[in-house]
């Protein structure tokens, strides 16, 4: 067996034999932190589900097809391969929807093609903004974003670009 294999089981230990040096009653903290988490679920539930059902009716409606059309000839000027078009829109509103488009692309094109390898790129280094922004400000109880929306939509907008320009620069 190797290390990793009591890495978990050493950090378990050890933050119980903290808790008894420290008498910190481990199982009230336990349930007081899963009152917590469910408090926060409560309070993020209902943004969590307006984002996911707009979003499925976005991909429902046809809407990201259409957009995905208009958007080509811009993509392909500024460097972005016009097939991952679907994943820069949807990315920043859902995970599992960028996760799927983006799967679709590397099972499609390749996982070692240009487009394979923009999607993988682009899948790590932008944020699902949106659904980040409702959960954060949703459990916060924060309702005006100031400039939040528009600074992360710009780190979006760079992570792409980034994306696009190191695959085609550095394959």
């Amino acid at each position: 067996m190797d290390l990793s294999s009591f890495i978990i089981p050493l950090l378990l230990s050890f933050i119980s034999l903290w808790a008894l040096r420290e008498k910190i009653n481990v199982y009230d903290a336990l349930a007081d932190g899963a009152a917590e988490g469910l408090r926060v679920l409560l309070r993020i539930f209902p943004h969590l589900l307006v984002l996911l059902t707009a979003v499925s009716m976005f991909r429902a409606s046809g809407a990201l097809d259409e957009l995905t059309r208009w958007l080509r000839p811009a993509l392909e000027w500024l460097g972005i391969p016009p097939e991952t078009a679907p994943l820069v829109l949807l990315r920043p509103f859902s995970g599992s929807g960028g996760l799927a488009i983006g799967s679709d692309l590397i099972a499609t094109y390749g996982p070692d093609s240009t487009i394979g390898r923009t999607a993988a790129v682009m899948l790590g280094c932008t944020e699902t903004t949106f659904y980040t922004i409702a959960v954060y400000f949703g459990a916060a109880g924060i309702r005006k974003l100031r400039h939040t929306l528009a600074a992360a939509l710009m780190a979006d907008i760079a992570g792409f670009l980034a994306a696009a320009w190191c695959v085609k620069w550095l394959f």
